[in-house]
């Protein structure tokens, strides 16, 4: 490590799979890496990220929900020194002072196009059940900035999931949970490059002042890999 990186807090309601797939990318990239993860919190005590956690030999802590949550949760991250919180399948609001504290450096990943399909209980199986019922032809990923709203913060990047025929929530909800894996940590080591971040006027403005929209379409056929290289050139990540 480095002076120059940056601290991340993981947060966390289910088991963890973008904490891995954050973990994993943040590994390969090695000396690359413009952050590292040094704690998660969990909302309770049975969640998967928590003993993932250990599992990694990350320090793990739960803030469990209260009207004190606020305070306990900003104190935990100040005892970390977290520079960037990355919710990853936290389904609570983050409190307002913790917003605050960290504006511009609190992200989130959604499983759908926002600001379509988000807010309040759209999380998991709901948002893809949401898209089904709403005969939509499209999802995908969004990442965006943490605002004091449920899903209205300011996208930073998204990435298209085509809805296939004869699709349930759980097949859309694997294709699109592939997408968050390959796309969220790529714009986690953006954010914590500082290549992207939220200007006075509240949006997400790029370091070279090139748009960056994530929307080239990506059929559903493409290998893992493949996909890879299209995010890498719409962020501009291959060469960083």
């Amino acid at each position: 490590m480095t002076g120059d990186t940056r601290r991340i807090a993981v947060m966390a309601s289910g088991r963890g799979s973008n904490l891995d797939a954050l973990h994993r990318y943040l590994a390969a990239l090695g000396p690359r890496a413009a952050a590292t993860i040094g704690l998660v919190v969990c909302d309770r005590d049975a969640a998967g990220a928590l003993a993932l956690a250990y599992a990694l030999g990350i320090d793990a802590r739960v803030a469990a929900p209260g009207p004190d949550q606020g305070e306990r949760l900003a104190s935990l991250l100040a005892e970390f020194e977290i520079d960037l919180v990355v919710l990853a399948g936290y389904v609570r609001l983050v409190p307002d002072d913790v917003v605050r504290a960290y504006r511009g450096r609190l992200v989130n990943v959604h499983p759908a196009l926002l600001p379509a399909f988000g807010g309040r209980g759209m999380y998991g199986g709901r948002v893809h059940q949401a898209v089904l019922d709403a005969g939509a032809r499209v999802s995908g990923v969004t990442t965006h900035f943490v605002d004091a709203v449920y899903d209205r913060g300011a996208i930073i990047a998204q990435w298209p999931v085509p809805v296939a025929h004869g699709d349930t929530a759980a097949s859309l909800g694997a294709r699109v949970l592939r997408v968050e894996h390959l796309l969220y940590p790529r714009v986690v080591q953006a954010v914590a490059a500082g290549r992207v971040s939220l200007d006075d006027a509240g949006r997400a403005v790029w370091a070279d002042a090139t748009p960056r929209r994530g929307l080239t379409f990506v059929p559903e056929s493409l290998e893992d890999h493949e996909i890879v290289r299209y995010i890498d050139d719409a962020l501009d990540c291959s060469s960083r």
